[in-house]
């Protein structure tokens, strides 16, 4: 089977198809905590204004939750995946997480943690750090009070107020003070959000691990562990070797996952991933097959999957929600290739031609035949 594909120069291609699907692996046993990061169904013929109006089709978005709880993922609720800060607010987060905490508790097993941030507090209106505590105290209580499990986003409005590394303790010891579950804390890179550069009061790395590693040294009985979204392999390790015992480091590392989470014969990482959500199927086989003591396969699993991640978070790397939604379409999870505040426009046709070769090559379509109409769709509306 192929498909003209666009290339350079506005030339198109042939292109073939050479993967064979990766058959799911339903109710896997994992050796690793592995929460995928889900992205939300968008309705088209209920959006108006989608940059500003997001509505979402619930059914299309909880059945995405089924299908990853079905592969033996936790569920990473209302994180930058979902578009948090990114056309979609802190009152569409409260419904998805309010439903998902209700769906999770219909499926054995099933589990999942929530985003906690301070979105609804504008940075230009923060004015003091009570302002954001404020801000992170009711959002954490919505969480708690439905009794789920939060993950404390990072701030952009903390980012815009702290004068240094005294002012980032001061905010997460009076939270995690407070909590009253474990929780996962986020490290979230200015890659991912500009707005966030030089979080922990540092644009240093060494001096920004050291306040992080001290706020969870003192709270070490309320850190269940932290994810690290930096896109550097040294970096997370830095960060692994010096987490006290009891809390866990969980990858975000979009880039370097199969490495961090087979880890390096001392220590392992778990996982808190967006490109989960695309790469289910072989992910789940693959972490299966690290479960059964079988690195190899672990692998020739995971191995064609990084190049398909990288070219999804390559910079700018906030719009791989994309590329995420843009999989979920093509292997038939929704109907439509449209996203809340329309951001399937952030990419071109040449980047969304890419993903589609190395999703085939990574064995991650699943019908053939479907993902080729729909790729072709998409190409004659952008003249291909």
């Amino acid at each position: 089977m192929d498909i003209a594909l666009p290339g350079e120069g506005g030339r198109s291609t042939r292109y073939t198809l050479v993967g064979k699907p990766v058959q799911p692996v339903p109710g896997a046993q994992f050796s690793r905590i592995a929460y995928a990061a889900a992205h939300v169904v968008a309705d088209p013929f209920g959006m108006t204004d989608p940059w500003s109006r997001p509505v979402v089709d619930w059914d299309g978005t909880m059945a995405f939750r089924h299908h990853l709880w079905r592969l033996g993922f936790r569920i990473a609720e209302a994180m930058d995946t979902s578009q948090r800060g990114m056309g979609f607010d802190w009152a569409s987060a409260r419904e998805l997480i309010r439903r998902s905490i209700a769906e999770a508790r219909t499926v054995p097993g099933a589990d999942l943690a929530s985003g906690a941030g301070t979105d609804h507090l504008a940075p230009a209106s923060a004015r003091t750090l009570g302002d954001v505590i404020a801000a992170y105290e009711e959002q954490f209580a919505f969480i708690e009070g439905l009794g789920g499990k939060a993950i404390m986003m990072a701030s952009r409005a903390l980012a815009a107020i702290a004068k240094g590394p005294h002012d980032y303790a001061a905010v997460y010891d009076r939270i995690l003070d407070q909590a009253s579950g474990k929780v996962i804390l986020h490290w979230l890179g200015d890659m991912f959000d500009p707005a966030l550069k030089g979080y922990w009061g540092s644009d240093i790395f060494e001096g920004a691990l050291d306040t992080v590693v001290a706020i969870i040294e003192r709270h070490a009985d309320k850190v269940e562990g932290i994810k690290i979204s930096l896109l550097d392999a040294g970096k997370e390790v830095a960060l692994r070797d010096r987490l006290p015992d009891g809390v866990v480091m969980f990858t975000g590392d979009d880039f370097n996952y199969p490495e961090l989470i087979a880890g390096d014969g001392r220590r392992h990482s778990h996982a808190l991933l967006g490109i989960f959500d695309a790469i289910a199927p072989v992910a789940s086989a693959a972490l299966a097959r690290l479960a059964a003591g079988d690195r190899a396969g672990y692998d020739a699993l995971m191995a064609p999957t990084v190049p398909l991640s990288r070219k999804i978070f390559e910079a700018p790397t906030e719009y791989y929600k994309a590329g995420i939604v843009f999989m979920a379409w093509l292997n038939g999870h929704q109907d439509h290739f449209t996203m809340v505040g329309g951001m399937q426009s952030a990419r071109g046709i040449r980047h969304y031609a890419e993903i589609f070769r190395l999703a085939d090559q990574a064995g991650l379509l699943a019908d053939p035949d479907l993902a080729v109409a729909r790729m072709k769709s998409l190409c004659a509306v952008a003249g291909v």
